[in-house]
């Protein structure tokens, strides 16, 4: 893989990834049958990704690993769960633009966590992702579907931090690919309960969009980030995965006519901007390589 072909292969895998709250919509599922049919078919596409680069036998996992996934995969079904409550309830534009207030957890968590100190330039980073969040909120009211949404968005984004640091406390141990199988592995075996009494009655259109959600915007977006990081160095990587915001808030516009207004657009650039200072502001950054490891 080229340098030109491995950035093409990022901007396609950041626009899978902007596609996911837009399948996420189209199937007429609950957030459980969602999540749960999003895991199980990325496991099937992650294993044939494993198996035709010659990884099927993997790294043999320990007990230290095991309980690493096991929380890592509990952290993602959080992560999954309240990003599509939050796509229910209040649309792609807001859900997606609360979720991108993941690195601004990180930063606040892994001073906490981690014991370091938080630079000036990461209480910016804080700074514009608290304004662009009060700016995408179109009315503080508990009672508004929007708040609501915008709510289970930023819990979306709080898990997804934590399922990053996670990544980063225990990264190099297991290959990316075989740790996000695992992880998916965990995330259905967790939603199957909840899933299925509903099975049964899901579309086979609904099933369509669910089957894409699991194998394009989890194991082929994953598998052309792994493949990509051979060649570009991860902060490019992160910048370019900044842009995923822009492609589901526009595929929602396009499809769905959720038109943003203003505020929200300003809203939207002030959190984006972070997300590329961030990822600029670190040479391997854990709110870019590890938070896309996990497959938003």
């Amino acid at each position: 893989m080229t340098p030109r072909t491995a950035l093409g292969a990022l901007h396609i895998g950041a626009l899978l990834f902007g596609l996911t709250g837009v399948l996420g919509k189209l199937a007429a599922a609950s957030a459980s049958i969602i999540v749960f049919g999003r895991a199980a078919f990325a496991v099937l596409a992650l294993a044939g990704f494993a198996a035709l680069a010659k990884r099927s036998d993997g790294y043999r996992l320990s007990l230290r690993d095991a309980r690493n996934l096991l929380l890592s995969g509990l952290l993602l079904a959080a992560h999954w769960v309240s990003f599509f409550i939050s796509v229910k309830v209040a649309g792609v534009a807001i859900a997606t633009l609360g979720f991108a207030s993941f690195p601004a957890f990180t930063v606040i968590l892994e001073g906490l966590l981690f014991r370091e100190r938080i630079r000036f330039n990461e209480i910016m980073l804080v700074t514009l992702v608290s304004v662009g969040l009060i700016l995408v909120t179109p009315a503080f009211d508990l009672a508004s579907q929007a708040t609501e949404g915008l709510l289970w968005a930023i819990a979306s984004g709080l898990t997804f931090s934590l399922l990053s640091l996670n990544n980063r406390a225990n990264s190099g141990r297991v290959p990316a690919v075989q740790a996000a199988l695992w992880q998916n592995a965990v995330v259905a075996l967790c939603l199957l309960p909840f899933a299925a009494p509903g099975l049964g009655a899901v579309r086979a259109l609904d099933w369509l969009w669910i089957g894409l959600l699991g194998v394009l915007c989890t194991g082929v977006a994953h598998s052309l980030f792994v493949a990509s990081l051979a060649v570009i160095k991860a902060r490019t990587a992160a910048v370019v995965f900044a842009l995923e915001p822009v492609y589901g808030i526009t595929l929602a516009w396009v499809l769905f006519h959720e038109t943003p207004t203003l505020r929200m657009l300003l809203g939207g650039a002030l959190i984006i901007i972070a997300i590329v200072v961030s990822s600029r502001m670190a040479g391997a950054p854990a709110t870019g390589k590890a938070s896309i490891d996990a497959a938003h």
